[in-house]
């Protein structure tokens, strides 16, 4: 139900509200009720984004604009054949602010899902682990790392947000670390791996053994050979 608090003008302006003081059919029963509790309602077209949110009780619409570096179309196109990141930056604050999101497609839902480097991280670190793809863990760390950069100059930039900048820099670390452990265990386990074969090839037990076993097979080949001949 729509009450006199809201901002009913503002609502109108972005199409959130229709003329008739009805919510735009674009939202669910779900979205609606989310919003009206102070979700974040977003809307994507190709590289821009804007969020809407109800803050002060209900009664201003706080907006925020944001940038993003690729298409959102391209995004989705690939995110079908590998993960894709993004950087969105925020154009409607003085201070820079940058977000970096993950694509993926989720094979049971056939639905790509967004996932946010430092809301997200924990579950996204998951997900590509579990893939176990050497190119896919080295794509994502290189864009940890981007992102641990970033943070850095920001310390420098924005003395007052230190403490902020700082919470975020620290999940970054730690998922970096992450990363490092799973790499050098599969690393590890290669080498063991490969050390393994090269003992069944270059064992001199082993080899003794079969040019022994050999042989034999040859000596009783040459004794059945002489039991024939008589």
């Amino acid at each position: 139900m729509i009450t006199s608090t809201l901002p009913i003008d503002d609502l109108k302006k972005f199409g959130i509200i229709e003329s008739d003081n009805s919510f735009t059919k674009k939202l669910s029963a779900h979205d609606i009720q989310g919003f009206l509790k102070g979700s974040i309602i977003i809307a994507d077209n190709e590289k821009d984004r804007i969020t809407f949110q109800l803050v002060d009780g209900h009664s201003r619409l706080n907006i925020n604009i944001y940038e993003r570096d690729k298409d959102l179309s391209l995004l989705l196109e690939n995110s079908a054949k590998f993960i894709e990141y993004s950087d969105i930056k925020t154009i409607s604050s003085q201070e820079l602010s940058v977000e970096k999101k993950a694509y993926v497609l989720d094979k049971e839902t056939n639905k790509i899902m967004e996932y946010d480097f430092i809301k997200n991280a924990a579950e996204l670190t998951k997900l590509i682990i579990e893939k176990d793809n050497v190119e896919e863990t080295n794509r994502y760390k290189n864009e940890l790392l981007r992102l641990k950069e970033l943070f850095l100059e920001k310390i420098d930039q924005f003395p007052n947000m230190v403490k902020e900048i700082t919470h975020d820099l620290n999940i970054v670390s730690k998922e970096i670390s992450i990363v490092n452990s799973f790499t050098i265990n599969q690393k590890l386990i290669t080498e063991e791996e490969h050390r393994g074969a090269q003992l069944e090839v270059n064992d001199p037990n082993i080899y003794q053994k079969t040019h022994h076993r050999k042989e034999d097979e040859h000596q009783e080949e040459f004794q059945n050979s002489i039991s024939f001949r008589r």
